[in-house]
């Protein structure tokens, strides 16, 4: 019996350890985040989180609405901000996101989704605690919202919404910070 346990625990376990080593070291130096491109898949658990998702049954249509994130990408717009302004947008968004999580979650009974909730609110927070710790150089500008938000009370939208922003905006910026990577 713990031999079988064991078997099916420990390749979680596994994963765990891997996936926190690879988040230590980007919580620790945030400019790893942005040059290991290994730790920014480790840290997006959108996949896990909707093949989860399938296994709340009836639970996937929430009581309350969330509000989503902004995650439209205009390119043209986007390239003419500045970085300090890219990541105060996707923090107001995440910010945003991680809000309408926890009042949820407060109004909500125990089961499938606050569970899956709850594992969202924690990787935002991640990537929260990773961008406020990203040191950018010029002014600092205060987060603020590209867009009107909108709500859900399906559990499946705010997922797909949450990888869109992180998938998107996230990446691109990332992405376009990558030159820093050769001077560290």
């Amino acid at each position: 019996m713990a031999l079988s346990m064991c078997v099916c625990v420990c390749p979680g376990l596994l994963l765990l350890f891997m996936v926190a080593s690879e988040l230590r070291d980007a919580e620790t130096k945030p400019i790893e985040f942005v040059c290991n491109k290994g730790a920014r898949r480790a840290i997006n658990i959108v996949a896990e989180l909707k093949s989860a998702l399938s296994e709340c049954y009836g639970s996937t249509t929430l009581s309350t609405p969330v509000q989503l994130p902004c995650t439209e990408l205009h390119v043209a717009s986007w390239e003419n901000r500045s970085d300090q302004e890219k990541r105060g947008d996707i923090i107001a968004s995440l910010k945003l996101l991680v809000e309408s999580v926890k009042v949820f979650k407060a109004q909500s009974q125990p089961g499938c989704a606050a569970s899956l909730l709850q594992r969202l609110e924690n990787n935002i927070n991640n990537y929260l605690l990773i961008l406020t710790q990203l040191q950018l150089s010029g002014p600092a500008v205060s987060p603020g919202l590209s867009c009107v938000p909108r709500s859900t009370q399906s559990l499946s939208t705010v997922l797909l919404n949450y990888n869109q922003l992180i998938s998107g905006k996230l990446e691109r910026f990332v992405i376009n910070l990558e030159d820093r990577c050769n001077s560290n």
